[in-house]
């Protein structure tokens, strides 16, 4: 199992979120989670992606528990196996759309691997059809632009995991279909393993299972 959650609670001011969650998902496939405003959708994908911890319960990563690991521990892990597209894009408006998907590699030491993360990013900037726009602003970009900027740079070192918070939500039903269709073929390509939470129907019967989350609780079809 690529990650696995179990009994995982979450609570804010003492008010419950999350009660003994479980949830799981193997390598390369596809999950929706779906539920109302303020059901705990997010919260839940925080954690598994390492950015929240929970009150209680453990996150397995390739059968792996890093649900305690040391802060430094935690943002290494996060930036070498998962990948995050959140609703808004978060380029930096400086930086032009090559410089925005080089920030995650700005870690590496090397200049062999910085040649290498340069030709990644090219290849997938081809891919999602921005390479003519690789020196240009965000500014300057489409909504739809920016969120395939903000795709490419969740893939831009290989993560194992991709978690994406509402990814299409800000754009127009076509262009939405087009993202989505577009993550999904990604998906495919590099055998990324995908969570997708989403207030879209659409987006959700593309993936291979879906989820909800109700009273705290999350259930699966």
């Amino acid at each position: 199992m690529m990650l696995k959650v179990d009994q995982l609670s979450k609570s804010f001011d003492n008010q419950l979120i999350l009660d003994s969650i479980f949830f799981e998902i193997e390598k390369g496939d596809t999950a929706a989670i779906l539920g109302p405003s303020g059901s705990g959708k997010t919260t839940f994908l925080n954690i598994a992606g390492m950015l929240d911890t929970a009150d209680s319960g453990n996150v397995y990563f390739n059968g792996q528990d890093v649900s305690y690991l040391a802060e430094k521990e935690r943002s290494e892990f996060r930036n070498k196996h998962i990948g995050f597209i959140f609703q808004m894009h978060y380029l930096l408006p400086q930086c032009t759309v090559l410089e925005n998907v080089l920030i995650p590699t700005l870690t590496y030491n090397s200049k062999n691997e910085k040649l290498l993360a340069l030709s990644r990013a090219e290849y997938l900037l081809e891919k999602m059809g921005m390479i003519e726009h690789k020196h240009k602003l965000p500014g300057q970009l489409s909504g739809g632009e920016c969120q395939r900027t903000a795709f490419v740079r969740a893939l831009i070192n290989q993560p194992e995991l991709i978690l994406a918070d509402e990814p299409t939500g800000s754009l127009d039903e076509e262009s939405a279909d087009i993202l989505a269709n577009e993550l999904i073929h990604l998906n495919k390509e590099f055998n990324t393993t995908l969570i997708v939470v989403t207030h879209s129907l659409r987006l959700a019967e593309k993936m291979n299972k879906t989820w909800h989350i109700h009273n705290h609780q999350l259930t699966t079809d």
